[in-house]
């Protein structure tokens, strides 16, 4: 995976079935000439059985939302890895902030959440990031470190994970972190790794950045050391905006 750049969009609780159809049918046009990026749609549960079949026969990933750690039982409303992995997925975004911020999910959650989807050969794209307070606070470092070690506690096969770095307080409102602050959050994310595992297996994980990505920005984020790609929530919803940033990614690969 870290030999690609990736390029994920969340579509959050956006788009029925019919119009995520023609979305996909009409990305899948416009991606033909991708070939070093990976694409993964992270539509909402409604629409993944018709988009498996979708982008059956093509490169690109399908993505859960979320997901629950149990395999089965009296969990109303609730989704289990097993039921996405028979339905396709491969993917398996974990801790998104909306889901943190929004229905108080505990890194203690999200870590049970994590040894599932690892449990049951799927990729998941653990979310980090601090909010506004903790970043004029100071505490960025100790927030990311706590996440990631939390997190990944008893993990001991990262397998395809996949990190996005997210600052709360850029996701949505049109602001973004700045290059010296991307590369700092993504050395400690790599630091913190490191102190967890085996030196080197940082190098492994692809990190992504998440928060505001538009085609205008595109560029200059990806280009910012230690960013592998993007999350993007938004600018995916949009034909035109989300082909426009996978190209980007694409042609830096080819530099």
């Amino acid at each position: 995976m870290k030999n690609k750049g990736i390029v994920a969009g969340n579509w959050k609780m956006n788009k029925t079935l019919d119009e995520g159809l023609s979305f996909v049918g009409k990305m899948t046009k416009l991606l033909l000439d991708i070939e070093r990026t990976k694409v993964i749609f992270c539509p909402p549960f409604t629409a993944l059985s018709g988009m498996m079949k979708q982008l059956s026969g093509t490169s690109h990933g399908l993505g859960a939302q979320n997901c629950y750690w149990e395999e089965s039982g009296a969990y109303t409303g609730e989704i289990s890895c097993l039921m996405l992995s028979d339905m396709g997925v491969q993917y398996i975004i974990v801790g998104h902030s909306e889901r943190r911020h929004l229905f108080g999910e505990k890194d203690e959650t999200i870590n049970k959440k994590i040894h599932s989807v690892l449990d049951h050969g799927l990729t998941p794209i653990f979310c980090v990031g601090e909010n506004l307070l903790q970043r004029k606070s100071g505490e960025t470092q100790k927030v990311l470190e706590n996440q990631i070690n939390t997190g990944l506690k008893e993990v001991t096969n990262l397998g395809d994970l996949i990190i996005a770095y997210e600052p709360v307080w850029a996701i949505g409102t049109g602001l973004n972190a700045n290059t010296s602050q991307i590369e700092e959050a993504h050395q400690c994310i790599k630091q913190d790794i490191e102190s967890g595992y085996s030196v080197g297996e940082s190098e492994n994980i692809s990190i992504l950045y998440g928060g505001s990505v538009n085609p205008q920005n595109a560029n200059s984020l990806i280009s910012t050391l230690g960013v592998d790609g993007f999350l993007i929530g938004g600018a995916s919803l949009e034909t035109d905006s989300f082909y426009q940033i996978i190209n980007t990614v694409e042609q830096l690969s080819k530099e």
